[in-house]
């Protein structure tokens, strides 16, 4: 089995993750640095010079691949769940657990994480705020959907939301 943490930017995935992954002894996998070393070039230089849909396409093969393995906590890309294929694949090799964090929780991590420039480009023309709110409203239901339960990153430690996502998964 796998364990895929889906949800937006900055909501922990990668972090919680590998923290995940060495707690249960699994491997560790995320699904934009396996594209990053594919492309060899940074997200955003991708994203400019051959389109989010190009991004989205080579996303889902990335994606499609790592589902064929076993025994992997896997760091999605926060748009992942967007593609219903993409969904169908996890779920079949997996629990999708959705990190969720608060607008502004967000924005602050964004601002000081040093990757956001070249991993994170901007998803629309708005202020970063605003651009948050809008992609987590527009995003909502495909991470509920998606889902096979959430834990909340808001204000815990990597080592807190580690233990509620092991006592979730142990309880079903």
């Amino acid at each position: 089995m796998n364990i895929f943490l889906i949800g937006y930017r900055c909501t922990g995935k990668t972090s919680v993750g590998i923290a995940l992954s060495q707690k249960l002894g699994l491997a560790f996998v995320d699904t934009d640095e396996r594209l990053l070393k594919a492309e060899g070039i940074t997200i955003a230089e991708m994203v400019d010079r051959k389109g989010w849909e190009y991004f989205r396409r080579r996303e889902k093969e990335i994606i499609q691949s790592i589902c064929a393995l076993d025994g992997q906590v896997v760091a999605t890309g926060g748009g992942a769940v967007l593609d219903p294929a993409n969904v169908k694949a996890m779920k079949s090799s997996g629990r999708l657990v959705w990190l969720q964090a608060g607008p502004e929780t967000i924005r602050k991590r964004m601002l000081g994480d040093d990757r956001t420039g070249d991993q994170r480009p901007a998803l629309t023309c708005q202020s970063a705020t605003d651009e948050i709110e809008s992609i987590l409203k527009d995003r909502m239901s495909y991470y509920r959907k998606a889902m096979d339960f959430s834990v909340d990153t808001d204000d815990r430690s990597i080592g807190e939301i580690c233990g509620l996502v092991v006592k979730r998964l142990d309880s079903e």
